[in-house]
């Protein structure tokens, strides 16, 4: 089974650079406090690295059948 991430928008992303926009608008995050679950590879941790101020991120310890 593959590892979950957990990745909440806790910042609003106004006045941010267009890359930051578009990395979060890639994760389907657009709203505060709206929350997505991704696999954790080696590109989404780019991802949330590179927003990190804006996110928090969890490992997903939730097993969905």
């Amino acid at each position: 089974m593959t590892q979950k991430l957990k990745v909440t928008l806790v910042k609003s992303m106004i006045g941010r650079p267009e890359k930051h926009r578009k990395v979060l608008r890639g994760m389907g995050l657009n709203k505060i406090g709206k929350s997505v679950v991704l696999e954790d590879t080696p590109s989404n941790r780019g991802m949330i690295n590179k927003i990190s101020h804006l996110v928090a991120a969890e490992e997903n310890t939730n097993e969905v059948a």
